[in-house]
């Protein structure tokens, strides 16, 4: 009888849901805090190659044209010939560039901390200019 009562038994008992929840519940908690800084690290890295791509282009640019980008025309002197440029072989990119957080590249023509370059940074995560998150091209 006692093996029929055992063989009548299909599923898992509350407790024993409860107990797999709580694992499961605890490994997440422990896990999810690394995930997160790894996210960050992951799109902090890809803005470091997107301003490396960013300052090829722009050097392209002005070797074909003599110059940098004013910052008034900015990155979309890359995408569309700005007025008064008769030697842009452009377009030098094909989308508009956004840093991992969807903001646009900021773009300075002279540079205020590249001297004799331009300066392109990403605010980072917290969208804030001059924090600790930012991503530039000239540390």
């Amino acid at each position: 009888m006692k093996n029929h009562e055992q063989a009548g038994r299909k599923g898992f008992t509350l407790i024993e849901l409860m107990i797999v929840v709580i694992i499961i519940a605890a490994l997440a908690a422990m896990v999810a805090p690394r995930l997160i800084d790894r996210s960050d690290e992951a799109k902090a890295n890809i803005a470091r190659g997107d301003l490396s791509n960013l300052d090829v282009s722009l050097k392209l640019f002005r070797l074909d044209t003599g110059r940098y980008p004013t910052t008034d025309e900015g990155l979309q002197a890359l995408m569309a010939r700005p007025g008064g440029v008769t030697q842009w072989k452009g377009p030098y990119l094909e989308r508009k560039p956004l840093d991992p957080w969807k903001r646009a590249y900021h773009y300075r023509f002279p540079g205020a901390r590249n001297p004799g370059g331009v300066d392109l940074f990403s605010a980072g995560s917290d969208g804030q200019e001059d924090t600790a998150d930012d991503v530039n091209n000239w540390e």
